[in-house]
């Protein structure tokens, strides 16, 4: 619910439904030190502000982008600042600064915190972000270490120190695979973990897409020679038409 007057900032795409009173605007957030380069590669830069303009409450639904849960976040409890995945925040009420940065250093894609947490929450407001399929709270005492996969990091305290390694030589790392970076946290700090991060959803999606179950497509054997048959006569042909 928003009193009158109050206004909820939110990603583009995420309003689902509003009341009548609720007026939307595309602002464009000057913090964003990554803003020119999210143009470029085809992402907003701006943000969606929807303030009740009534004279009674009104209310807003906002949406999760994809299979997630939203996880409220308030900032004051977390030292007034968050480190988040890269398109973690969702929307935020009150006094929340969102700064999306990059990493300036490009031969080294995870060398801490900053290489992969590239959203960054302040203020003193309540936040929203969102985690694939289970999101699990962890409280990290001092001196507490855990390592765990980057990709399964939501979120974590300013507090907690981050250190990452590769855990193959980056020549291999080149062929693919799955928690190549590992990162390992050390407390005092809260770390929100992720069981299936959007990229390993969408892998597996695509790979289900893709490559059809041989029990399934029976035909597939037939349809691989077929094609090496069409190919083999289209170079024989050509070689023919070559010698004549």
């Amino acid at each position: 619910m928003l009193k009158p007057q109050e206004k909820v900032i939110a990603r583009p795409g995420s309003m689902c439904y509003m009341s009548g009173s609720i007026q939307m605007e595309n602002v464009f957030v000057p913090e964003n030190e990554a803003g020119m380069w999210q143009w470029l590669f085809g992402k907003s830069v701006a943000n969606i502000v929807l303030l009740n303009t009534g004279s009674s409450d009104g209310f807003v639904g906002i949406a999760a982008p994809s299979l997630a849960r939203i996880l409220p976040i308030d900032l004051t409890m977390f030292g007034s600042e968050l480190l988040c995945q890269p398109d973690a925040f969702l929307c935020s009420i009150n006094d929340v600064k969102v700064t999306n940065t990059i990493d300036q250093r490009a031969h080294n894609v995870a060398v801490g915190a900053e290489g992969f947490l590239r959203q960054k929450l302040s203020g003193h407001g309540l936040a929203f972000i969102v985690g694939g399929g289970s999101v699990v709270q962890k409280n990290l005492e001092v001196g507490e270490v855990l390592a765990m996969d980057v990709s399964c990091i939501v979120a974590l305290s300013a507090t907690v120190n981050v250190q990452v390694k590769y855990n193959v030589p980056m020549r291999r790392a080149v062929f693919g695979g799955e928690n190549l970076v590992t990162a390992v946290l050390t407390g005092p700090g809260i770390v929100f973990i992720q069981s299936l991060p959007f990229h390993r959803f969408s892998q597996r999606i695509a790979r289900a897409v893709t490559s059809p179950n041989l029990r399934e497509n029976p035909k597939f054997f037939i349809q691989i020679a077929l094609f090496f048959f069409l190919a083999y006569v289209v170079i024989l042909s050509s070689l023919i038409l070559t010698d004549v």
